[in-house]
């Protein structure tokens, strides 16, 4: 990692911190395809900036780039206000960048203890003696999912007998006692149910009140406005802006991310589907349009779909 001597400018006049983690107008390009263009993003200390985004918004590119998987093409990332370059996920980590991906990087068939210090495993012992120090592992993997809120009675149990909850915890505990100082959180409850959910947030806020910055990226605006401090949007690899805490609603997050007029098309299609199915008539399989729409009366013309087709609508990633 190599970083510049240029002044912070995160900073304010008054002598304010600057941020942990600073994105300035990166850029990504892969070919001809455009990953990300002019993207910022800031997360300080002891704050939730939740990344929206649909599916192929660019939020895994970002916090590609983020963690030193990619490098950017244009844009600068800064740590502390100073610039940095990463040349590897490794240099993130030791600026204090740790992320937890969408897989959870755990390794189910092997027990808690080894996938908590994996890579990173204490030994006992010297030159052709040393060996894995599994007692030192067990205490401190047991202590630190404690003080994370998860009572392992066995670190020997496997990881893949965990719950998706549980291994999100394991993940989130490994990289806080490794030194994160800023936890990238990609889509950390997109396959979990409503009580693992739950523990998640928790953990993202128990986090912010350590002090850490964190980033929870997600496409649910349910499990991003209880928690998140601030709201960064990406539509098809490019800003929709960043908002306060109370600044925007659901609706208009959704109508930001580009879901909320298809949303809003796709209910007027289900509605009148409701109907013909109740009156007996045949549901149609294609997007209804407006050839396709209910009769001209009244009600049926109120009910009639402008606009794009919902169901064929081109997607662009």
């Amino acid at each position: 990692m190599t970083t510049s001597t240029t002044a912070p400018t995160g900073a304010s006049a008054a002598g304010d911190r600057p941020p942990l983690l600073e994105a300035r107008d990166i850029s990504k390009y892969f070919g001809a395809v455009v990953a990300l263009e002019n993207v910022s993003l800031t997360v300080r200390a002891g704050e939730i900036n939740c990344l929206l985004g649909d599916n192929g918004a660019g939020k895994s590119t970002l916090i590609k780039t983020l963690s030193g998987v990619h490098p950017p093409d244009d844009g600068t990332l800064a740590v502390d206000g100073q610039p940095v370059q990463f040349g590897s996920p490794r240099d993130a980590l030791d600026a204090g960048i740790a992320t937890v991906y969408q897989d959870l990087s755990v390794m189910p068939l092997m027990s808690i203890s080894r996938n908590f210090f994996l890579g990173n495993e204490p030994t006992i012992g010297f030159g052709p003696l040393r060996r894995f120090d599994s007692a030192k592992a067990a205490r401190i993997a047991r202590e630190e999912m404690k003080n994370i809120g998860i009572d392992v009675r066995d670190t020997e149990q496997l990881v893949g007998t965990l719950s998706g909850g549980e291994r999100q915890t394991l993940a989130i505990a490994r990289a806080e006692y490794f030194g994160a100082r800023v936890l990238i959180l990609d889509e950390p409850t997109s396959a979990l149910g409503v009580k693992e959910s739950a523990i998640v947030l928790r953990h993202a806020i128990s986090a912010r009140k350590r002090g850490l910055g964190v980033i929870f990226i997600t496409h649910n605006v349910q499990h991003a406005l209880p928690i998140g401090d601030s709201f960064t949007i990406l539509t098809r690899g490019r800003s929709g802006g960043t908002y306060k805490r109370g600044e925007l609603n659901a609706s208009e997050l959704h109508r930001l991310m580009g879901g909320g007029e298809e949303l809003e098309e796709l209910q007027a299609d289900l509605e009148i589907l409701a109907r013909r199915e109740a009156r007996g008539e045949e549901v149609p399989t294609v997007p209804l349009g407006t050839e396709a729409s209910e009769p001209a009366t009244a009600a049926g013309a109120a009910e009639a779909v402008d606009g794009p087709e919902v169901f064929g609508e081109d997607r662009h990633f």
